[in-house]
């Protein structure tokens, strides 16, 4: 049998990378130190702003574009910004409209910045503590929504999500990114940034082949990137559909599905 090439492993963060804590365990560190010991590079991809992706850059040595906001921006390890994607005003506007009369609170990000009308709002407290900064409320959208990356709808009502998600579909579907990157959250980024577009960006900036590419998620945004990559891998938290669209599957996040990943599929490979 061939043995297969992998020269970059691209990974999600939250529900792969960290566990249901937020927290990057020492078997993950271990496993990405491991993959450029054997000379693959490594890179993040998350629906989290650039900022919030911050905290990982040293730990694991990062080096390559950072994508944030689902491929929305990419950065440079420092932060500064690469190349950056920004939802057409007019279905901005749109989107905002639609998830407020849904009964959903809303998120926009721009660049570096968290914007929230209500501070109390569901998530925020739990979001804040995931990206390690705090939003920014502001009364109103208005002044920013000709420079967002991604607005989020946020309920813990799932079914209310998943329905929303199909409207949204419906209504802005062919000008826009829509992906739950948590049951609780709904993402609308460009039409031009989802996790698909980051291994291709990848590909490119890089110079390395797709099919040198392997992915590794948990999410339904990540069955973008398991697409267009060489080789995929599901997280064992992942649902019966994202686990179905990868090549094969590892532990949860909480047992180190990640570390064990590398090693069996990857390096072992």
């Amino acid at each position: 049998m061939t043995k297969r090439r992998i020269s970059l492993v691209l990974s999600d963060i939250d529900g792969t990378l960290v566990t249901d804590d937020k927290r990057l365990t020492q078997a993950s560190i271990d496993a990405v130190r491991r993959l450029k010991r054997a000379g693959i590079r490594f890179a993040i991809a998350s629906s989290r702003p650039p900022r919030g992706m911050a905290m990982f850059v040293k730990p694991l040595q990062i080096e390559t574009p950072i994508a944030g906001f689902n491929g929305g921006v990419f950065t440079r390890p420092d932060l500064s910004i690469i190349k950056q994607q920004i939802i057409d005003p007019r279905i901005a506007k749109q989107s905002l409209e639609h998830l407020s009369r849904a009964g959903l609170s809303v998120w926009l990000f721009s660049g570096n910045d968290w914007l929230v009308k209500d501070p109390n709002g569901p998530h925020v407290a739990h979001e804040t503590h995931t990206v390690d900064f705090a939003p920014t409320v502001v009364r109103s959208f208005d002044d920013r929504l000709a420079a967002a990356n991604k607005i989020v709808g946020v309920s813990d009502d799932h079914a209310l999500i998943e329905r929303c998600e199909a409207e949204a579909k419906t209504l802005f579907g062919s000008g826009a990114s829509i992906s739950r990157s948590q049951p609780y959250y709904l993402d609308i980024t460009s039409i031009r940034a989802n996790k698909g577009v980051v291994a291709d960006f990848l590909a490119s900036h890089l110079n390395v082949p797709k099919e040198e590419i392997a992915t590794i998620g948990d999410s339904q945004n990540d069955v973008f990137m398991f697409k267009r990559s060489g080789f995929s891998i599901a997280m064992g938290n992942a649902s019966r559909d994202v686990k179905a669209e990868a090549n094969v599957t590892t532990d949860t996040n909480q047992e180190d599905g990640f570390a064990r990943a590398i090693d069996q599929f990857i390096l072992s490979a």
